[in-house]
């Protein structure tokens, strides 16, 4: 029983807090800092083997916060990156930015990161215990950095590549919502009408006795629908949304048939197709221009691509690759990529420049996202407006239909 007690007592994690003391070193001297203990008297006695004089230690918190955003990893890894290449030490570099940042929660997530570096963990596994903030592609640079001593060098690729991966993603997004927020907005319009103002024409209509016409009848009856059972119909749709939402995240196969629908969608397929496209090679030149073996990079390519056909595709690539086939020829049988990024592909294999023609790639294709963006965000706007016209003018036509042929009814 005392052995399983002691055992019990083994698994237990002690909550750790930070603390920030003021006091006098060895040599007599004002000094400053913080250090991470289960309490104030841990940290007392921790820093009186040191031999520092305490004179005042306080628990510091880091209250509340917002969700920590990908610019705020972006932002990090550019200052990080920044900071090294001028010479400014390791955890000195994440205590400027740590103290610096306004989001408290993404403070507190850095010093606990160098933390775990100050007790002897390196940056890469660091950095592997918040899977949920950076991913296998994040850390894997890391070590490839830490390991061939270029660590700031790779900070400032990944810095790049986390640059260019969230202006795609604002495009992409920018191109999607307007239309989205406008239908939004239009279904909103034609649901007061028909739960406000249809109804007080109706009664008008019915205390008249009148005989609607075909269109002011249909408008009529989807008013009362509205009416009477609008709240459930609303209910019912977002109740199918979210299934659809839980269902997507934990359903594979549903995920890649959506994937694989979404890029046979008219104009909006082909846009994300190039995305995934100019992902895929600016993640595959990062990591391989960082001195991560090929075989290796193809693990976090296909996840960085955001479409699980790619996914699936880079798999059989890394087989084929580690088989000994070339990444050109490997592309090929996966049957997705154009022909000028195969062939461009080949010319880097030949001549030893790999990296520098996928970055090529990923350039030609942001271009041709951006350029495709503008034209839908162009194509839209006038069709939108033509749609919402038709809708809503129809709706108004439809109501006063019969007012038009008053003369007749009295």
């Amino acid at each position: 029983m005392a052995v399983a007690s002691t055992a019990a007592t083994k698994d237990v994690k002690v909550k750790e807090a930070l603390f920030a003391w003021e006091g006098i070193d060895k040599g007599g001297r004002q000094a400053r800092g913080e250090i991470r203990a289960a309490s104030s008297a841990v940290a007392t006695a921790m820093l009186r083997r040191q031999g520092v004089r305490i004179k005042k230690i306080n628990k510091k918190t880091f209250q509340g916060g917002s969700k920590i955003k990908d610019k705020d990893l972006t932002f990090f890894t550019r200052q990080l990156a920044t900071m090294l290449k001028a010479g400014v030490p390791l955890l000195q570099s994440f205590d400027i930015v740590g103290r610096g940042h306004a989001n408290p929660r993404f403070s507190r997530l850095l010093f606990d990161i160098k933390s775990k570096i100050e007790t002897g963990s390196s940056m890469a596994q660091a950095f592997r215990s918040y899977p949920f903030y950076f991913n296998p592609l994040f850390c894997n640079l890391v070590e490839a950095g830490e390991t061939a001593g270029i660590l700031d060098s790779v900070l400032e690729r990944l810095a790049t590549y986390q640059e260019k991966s969230l202006a795609l993603k604002g495009k992409i997004k920018s191109a999607l919502t307007y239309p989205i927020v406008v239908i939004l907005v239009a279904i909103g319009v034609v649901g007061v009408i028909m739960y406000k103002v249809v109804p007080v024409f109706e009664k008008m209509f019915r205390d008249m006795n009148a005989q609607l016409p075909a269109p002011t009848q249909i408008v009529v009856n989807l008013s009362n629908f509205v009416v009477h059972n609008g709240i459930f119909a609303l209910l019912a749709i977002v109740a199918i949304v979210l299934g659809i939402g839980a269902f997507h995240k934990r359903s594979a196969p549903f995920r890649m048939l959506v994937d694989r629908t979404s890029l046979r969608i008219p104009v909006i397929g082909s846009m994300l197709e190039k995305a995934a496209i100019a992902r895929w090679t600016r993640t595959l030149s990062t990591m391989f221009s960082a001195g991560v073996p090929l075989v290796e990079a193809l693990d976090s390519v296909g996840g960085a691509s955001g479409n699980g056909v790619y996914a699936e595709a880079t798999k059989k690539i890394k087989t084929d690759v580690s088989t000994g086939t070339s990444l050109t020829n490997s592309m090929i049988n996966a049957n997705l990529f154009p022909s000028m990024v195969l062939q461009m592909t080949q010319i880097g294999e030949e001549s030893g420049a790999l990296d520098s023609m996928l970055t090529k790639i990923a350039d030609f294709y942001d271009r041709e996202v951006e350029e495709a963006v503008a034209a839908m965000s162009a194509l839209l706007e006038p069709i939108i407006i033509v749609f919402l016209g038709v809708v809503i003018g129809g709706i108004v036509i439809s109501i006063y239909l019969p007012i038009f042929q008053m003369g007749n009814l009295v």
